[in-house]
Parts: structure tokens; sequence; C-alpha cells
């Protein structure tokens, strides 16, 4: 879900838009795999008499777990997006019900960088941006973290083109 262009300024240039890191997901990855071998071993084990209402409960079994456990916070995650642009950070989360914050580069006065063990495995991490007021705005599982924080840092010092060449790929 990438954020509209009518929703920039006519100079504001998106420098990064992404998604928390995808490690929010993967234990729930691990119970679906798990959840659709369960499916797979219970209908080749179940008796022929079941045959074809058994096996098909079996599998609308799966497929009603699979919703709550896998779907739902795939969406979450699909629209839970943070956005760098050269005048602020954006973000916007919620499925139906859609929220977000937008924090101009001018009213940010420090970045904090938190990254623990599972972060440092995966690369990424929590950025605080600071404001005079004493409540950050926090950015959890932001992937590629440092490069996240040398572009927002070149911006607050007016290096547009420095944000921009952090990452040659994106």
């Amino acid at each position: 879900m990438t954020l509209s262009k009518k929703l920039l300024s006519r100079d504001e240039v998106v420098v990064r838009h992404m998604h928390t890191h995808i490690k929010v997901l993967l234990w729930r990855f691990v119970v679906e795999i798990l959840l659709l071998v369960v499916g797979v071993v219970a209908s080749v084990m179940a008796p022929t008499s079941w045959q074809p209402w058994g096996l098909l409960a079996i599998w609308v079994a799966v497929v009603v777990l699979s919703v709550p456990l896998l779907l739902v916070p795939w969406l979450q995650w699909y629209t839970h997006t943070y956005t760098v642009t050269t005048k602020r950070i954006i973000t916007r989360s919620g499925i139906f019900n859609r929220s977000g914050h937008d924090l101009p580069l001018t009213r940010i006065s420090d970045i904090q960088l938190d990254k623990d063990v599972t972060d440092r495995f995966f690369g990424c991490g929590t950025l605080a941006l600071q404001t005079s007021s004493d409540d950050p705005l926090l950015l959890h599982d932001v992937p590629q973290v440092e490069k996240v924080q040398v572009e927002i840092s070149n911006l607050l010092f007016d290096d547009v083109q420095g944000a921009i060449d952090v990452d040659p790929r994106s």
C-alpha cells in the first residue's frame, strides 16, 4: 500500500516508503505451515467413510483457523506503513479505520536507535524521533533501521541528495 501522491506537497519527495519488518509475522507463518501439515495428515489418515464431507470439514476448519491466525495479521502488517519524505515522517495503519501521524522534520530534535538481539538478527529496530514535547514518535520494527536513521539525519541537515543516495536500490 503506497502513499498517494495527492497527500504530498508540490515539492515534497518520498525518500523511503516501508512496512514494518516481516519478522512480526514469522511465527504465524510457522504455525500456518504446521496447520497445513495437520490438514494434510488428517486428510490422508481419515477413514474412507468420511469422504467427501469429512475431508471438506477438515479443510474448512483449516481455512477458518487461517483467517485469524494469518490473514488478519498480514492485512494489519500490510496496511501499517512508514514513509520518510523530504519534509516529514508519515505513519499510517489500520484496515478499516485508518489512523496516522505526520511529524514535520523541523520538529525532530533527536533520533534514537534501539535494537535488541532479535532485531540485530533480522536487521531491523526501533527509531525514537524526539520532539520538543516529551512524547517521542516511536517507529517499531523499521527494516534497515541504520539506513533510515542516516536518511533522516541527512534530511535534518538539509542534505536531500545524501538522504536519497543512502540506499541506491530504493
